[in-house]
């Protein structure tokens, strides 16, 4: 009797351990079609057409101003005053400093007195050839060159222009309208004839020079619109124009370029930049970087096919480039359904549904 008992409860046990399998295998298999749908990929698409394309060439450079020039004081003497300072932004013809002029005035004065003296001496000697100061356009010229130089005129003359010169450029002022950089010196301290008191620099005529691959050549031409990023203000850009491309290829394969600058007072000379070449190229086949992927280590461009519910892979040769396109050489017709997002994890032939950008 024992025995039978015995039994019946392995029985029991035995047929509750068989449903938990069951009922674990129902739930295993529930799970796996839970976790793999059959759901479509998600993508968004382009159709392809000619347009134009945006070409872009990227390079460093730096500001200079065309515009730029070193004033220098003509005698050593004292300064007098000083009108402007470092940043002082100035007009044409706006004085900026001047030497004291008491000895220069003495000097003018010095000068043409001896010029009256040399002319007086000038009349005695055509007097003794037989010819009047007021007939000078009578006296042969061999005659009068001998009058003026044993008189001393034309020394007397030299002198009395450089006189003049000197006390006139005693003041300097302003070339052209621009803003005052490098002025060191200080007031009643003898200025220096062979350094430069200040410069004048136009913040007008910026301009950017940097350099291209020779390959680039082809690529640009005078009047081309370029943007001009300095590396000191982030976020800041301005716009220019190439206006100079030097005909002439370094040892690097590398050729100078400047392009003017529209300096928004905010661009100073001397300045590091990023500079960017815009070009617009027509009839060109243009997709987002996006768009193409790699496959095999070749590129893919994947399309739509004409129920446009499957993605089919295609080979293609991109050309050109810039920050965010690619030109397509080959592999691409006119009208192809480009996938431009969504594809990273596509396969040949995968089913998608179009979404909106």
């Amino acid at each position: 009797m024992k025995y039978y008992n015995l039994l019946a409860v392995l029985v029991f046990f035995g047929m509750i351990a068989c449903s938990g399998e069951k009922k674990e295998d129902s739930a295993k298999e529930e799970t796996v079609e839970t976790a793999l749908p059959d759901e479509a990929n998600e993508v968004t698409v382009m159709t392809l057409k000619a347009t134009d394309f945006n070409h872009e060439l990227v390079s460093n450079g730096k500001l200079s101003a065309r515009r730029h020039v070193d004033l220098r004081f003509e005698s050593a003497e004292p300064i007098a005053a000083i009108y402007v300072k470092n940043g002082d932004r100035v007009s044409k013809g706006q004085k900026l400093a001047e030497l004291s002029t008491f000895r220069l005035k003495n000097k003018t004065a010095q000068a043409k007195d001896a010029l009256e003296r040399a002319k007086l001496e000038l009349q005695d000697v055509l007097i003794g050839q037989g010819y009047a100061l007021a007939d000078s356009a009578r006296v042969p010229s061999a005659t009068m060159q001998l009058a003026r130089v044993k008189s001393g005129y034309d020394q007397a003359v030299t002198q009395y222009e450089l006189s003049e010169y000197e006390e006139k450029n005693a003041l300097l002022t302003a070339p052209f309208d621009g803003i005052v950089a490098n002025l060191f010196a200080k007031q009643y301290n003898t200025a220096s004839t062979a350094d430069a008191f200040c410069t004048v620099i136009d913040p007008g005529s910026l301009e950017a020079a940097f350099t291209v691959l020779e390959s680039e050549l082809p690529l640009i031409k005078n009047g081309d619109r370029v943007e001009v990023a300095p590396f000191a203000l982030s976020g800041e850009k301005t716009e220019g124009r190439i206006t100079e491309i030097n005909p002439l290829v370094d040892e690097s394969g590398m050729v100078q370029v400047k392009a003017a600058v529209a300096g928004k007072g905010k661009l100073f000379e001397g300045m590091n930049v990023r500079v960017s070449i815009h070009r617009a190229i027509g009839n060109q086949f243009v997709v987002p970087k996006e768009a193409v992927v790699l496959r095999s280590g070749k590129q893919v461009v994947f399309v739509l096919d004409e129920t446009k519910t499957k993605a089919y892979w295609t080979y293609v040769h991109t050309g050109l480039e810039n920050a965010d396109s690619y030109t397509i050489v080959d592999g691409l017709k006119e009208g192809d359904i480009v996938i431009t997002s969504g594809n990273i994890n596509l396969a040949h032939e995968a089913p998608v549904t179009i979404i909106e950008n």
